[in-house]
């Protein structure tokens, strides 16, 4: 049996002005942590990484399902993804509007001829699956909106190794905030979030730079062709680097090892692995 591994990434961006936030945020992750790892034990990897993912959205600290930024007309419209390494299959939401957990809506297309769903579309999905039409705008977040104030880049994401070895990877944002309505975030794309047999992926930063490098699905890529994922993750991130482009990610390999980059001042994520817990 292969030692269970779960890592959480709460978002990258910039510097916060709230100083005391980061600390806030890391226990948030730390509770997050101890709530999905026990169910990883007891289940697998999907479903690790969607209750984890969930917990965050149901936290209106992160810019995921509750809380979510908004785009440039006022509205939320929230995206998430998540990939089955053992079967190599991925599904996702796209602008999705008045639903709070994206990611529950994408871990049921899992098992849909069309698995990738968008607007309208993803909002009737939905709604046959029995979740409730739900306003996940915050207080907090209509007074940023009219303050025209970001407020950082914090998609939100899980990896997780399981138990029988298969790995898994799922990811949720609200967005950039104030984009053109009906952007496309990189979270519904595999550039974002990926998931194979040799290793799993959740990236954040700014969702365009995230595409342009095709980040995730490169990083794997590397490592299928023999590089460690700590050494895909170095020269992935030595070429991010080098353009100047603001990015994050997390990943978790099939022998139960961790990596993270980021060229962005800040990266918030925790792991654990049996009793061990690490936190940055």
């Amino acid at each position: 049996m292969t030692q269970p591994i779960l890592i959480i990434q709460g978002g990258a961006g910039r510097g916060q002005k709230d100083l005391r936030r980061p600390a806030r945020i890391r226990k948030k992750i730390v509770r997050a942590l101890k709530s999905a790892y026990k169910l990883l034990l007891k289940t697998n990897a999907l479903e690790a990484v969607t209750y984890a993912v969930q917990l965050l959205e149901d936290d209106p600290e992160f810019n995921a399902g509750t809380g979510s930024q908004l785009q440039a007309d006022g509205k939320a419209r929230l995206s998430a993804s998540i990939m089955d390494g053992a079967k190599e299959r991925f599904a996702a939401v796209i602008n999705l509007e008045r639903i709070k957990n994206p990611i529950l809506v994408a871990r049921a297309l899992l098992n849909k001829k069309d698995r990738v769903l968008a607007g309208e579309g993803a909002f009737r999905f939905a709604r046959k699956l029995g979740l409730k039409p739900t306003d996940p705008r915050t207080p907090q977040a209509i007074r940023r909106w009219k303050r025209h104030k970001e407020g950082g880049y914090d998609t939100v994401g899980a990896c997780a190794l399981d138990r029988f070895g298969n790995l898994a990877s799922a990811t949720s944002t609200g967005g950039r905030g104030f984009e053109f309505p009906g952007r496309v975030s990189d979270t519904g794309m595999p550039v974002a979030n990926f998931a194979d047999r040799k290793c799993a992926i959740s990236a954040t930063g700014i969702g365009e730079e995230i595409i342009d490098e095709g980040l995730a699905i490169k990083i794997a890529t590397r490592v299928r062709d023999g590089a460690s994922l700590q050494g895909a993750f170095r020269k992935t991130f030595k070429e991010v680097r080098a353009r100047g482009r603001r990015i994050g990610a997390v990943g978790l390999d099939s022998r139960g090892n961790a990596a993270y980059a980021a060229t962005t001042e800040v990266l918030l994520w925790g792991s654990q692995k049996g009793k061990e817990q690490k936190l940055f």
